[in-house]
């Protein structure tokens, strides 16, 4: 009796086993079926997840890329989706402006999280390219230094913004500055970078957007260290307010990023008696209003998105708004938000024209096979060809009695080879 037993209960658990691994061969086809095996993606969902630079010892974060990003995620699900799957986003992770931790984030969201793909990446000193490269991952954001230029799965919504010699550079900063001051001749510019890999890289590619356009470049300063404002900003305008042959320079480009560091350096310039233009490419941001001080500091001070400016009438900036204004009611606007929003639009379009049949490799196929897409919002994107050199687009925007104004509308200029 004991033994019939014992095989009937064997017989059982044979059958369940036999049952369990067919649902479980099953369940496996259907997953291969929906994305060929491919992390972070099912017949419902794509997965991604982004690194910013939400903390630093600067005080420079870009944390609002995150709202950015899922607004426009957002509007694409209560859409439908992209071709019948939803964006699950993750968030973001924080890299503390640490290349090393920035290569870790990114190795945790694709090992452990198992994304599909990084959006949005927007941080300086981001260390985990080499790794997304050798391991085929698509990452989207600010193409901001050299570790994104020259890659096969790195998409900048702005294009590459740290060419090699020889390669396309951008010419619109400068030539948007002539048009705005009628003319560059007989100007001088002065450029002044930190000693980070990002910042030195756009001092070189913007003091020939300057030269290019006809300004006479009479100084490029990167002895700034990037890790935190100096005690004493004197020895540095010492030599802005002497570099054209005694005299200030007519302009001062600032490649730093950090609110920080730019108060700090244009305050001392204008205690210095400095009149010129002051222009840098991260001053554009509305959060900066609610300090007083900090507004009077940057009081006149250029600003050069690389976006369409948020007090554009253009359907594209409408629809921006009010995606962010579903997801973060009430939220001040800010650049960092509209690199992440831009930066999701492009991936959400690259995935659009993938199709149905989603693997990284088909994927990156779409990116890299005369991949063009021209919005409003921030000009125009061309891949492969932006993997190494900028797309060629940007604005100005003035910041006049505490209110940031639309000095010159976005435009694009063609990119000349860098020297």
């Amino acid at each position: 009796m004991v033994r019939r037993h014992q095989r009937r209960s064997a017989a059982i658990l044979a059958a369940a086993a036999v049952l369990f691994t067919g649902l479980l061969a099953g369940c496996a086809a259907q997953q291969k079926s929906a994305g060929g095996g491919t992390a972070g993606v099912t017949d419902t969902t794509v997965k991604v997840g982004g690194v910013l630079t939400k903390t630093s010892a600067s005080g420079y974060s870009t944390k609002d890329a995150e709202i950015g990003a899922k607004a426009r995620f957002e509007r694409a699900n209560a859409e439908g989706g992209v071709n019948g799957r939803k964006i699950e986003f993750v968030g973001a992770e924080d890299d503390g402006q640490d290349a090393a931790k920035g290569d870790a984030a990114a190795k945790k969201l694709v090992q452990k999280d198992q994304v599909f793909a990084l959006v949005p990446v927007h941080a300086p000193n981001f260390g985990g390219a080499a790794f997304l490269e050798q391991q085929g991952v698509p990452w989207f954001g600010w193409a901001t230094g050299p570790q994104w230029c020259g890659t096969k799965t790195g998409f900048g919504y702005s294009g590459c913004l740290a060419p090699k010699k020889g390669a396309g550079s951008q010419t619109w900063w400068g030539s948007q500055m002539a048009d705005l001051l009628g003319g560059a001749s007989g100007k001088t510019v002065y450029v002044q970078t930190t000693d980070s890999s990002g910042s030195k890289y756009g001092g070189t590619t913007i003091s020939q957007s300057f030269q290019a356009a006809g300004f006479k470049l009479v100084g490029l300063n990167s002895g700034l260290p990037a890790a935190a404002p100096p005690p004493d900003w004197l020895p540095y305008v010492n030599k802005i307010m002497t570099a054209d042959g005694g005299k200030a320079p007519d302009v001062l480009v600032s490649i730093i990023a950090g609110t920080k560091f730019n108060v700090g350096l244009y305050s001392a310039l204008k205690r210095a008696g400095y009149k010129g233009v002051l222009t840098d490419a991260t001053s554009y941001d509305p959060a900066i209003l609610k300090d007083p001080a900090i507004a009077q500091a940057l009081e006149g001070v250029v600003a050069a998105p690389m976006f369409e400016p948020f007090e554009s009438n253009a359907p594209e900036i409408a629809a921006f708004k009010a995606d962010v204004e579903k997801v973060s009611p009430g939220a001040t606007l800010t650049q960092h938000m509209a690199i992440g929003y831009w930066a999701a639009d492009i991936f959400l379009d690259m995935l659009k024209k993938t199709g149905k049949d989603l693997t990284r490799e088909k994927f990156l196929a779409t990116g890299n096979g005369s991949y063009t897409y021209e919005n409003a919002g921030f000009g125009r994107v061309e891949y492969p060809k932006d993997h190494s050199e900028p797309n060629g687009c940007g604005a100005l925007v003035r910041l006049e009695g505490g209110a940031f104004r639309v000095a010159k509308s976005m435009k694009c200029f063609d990119n000349v080879p860098l020297k």
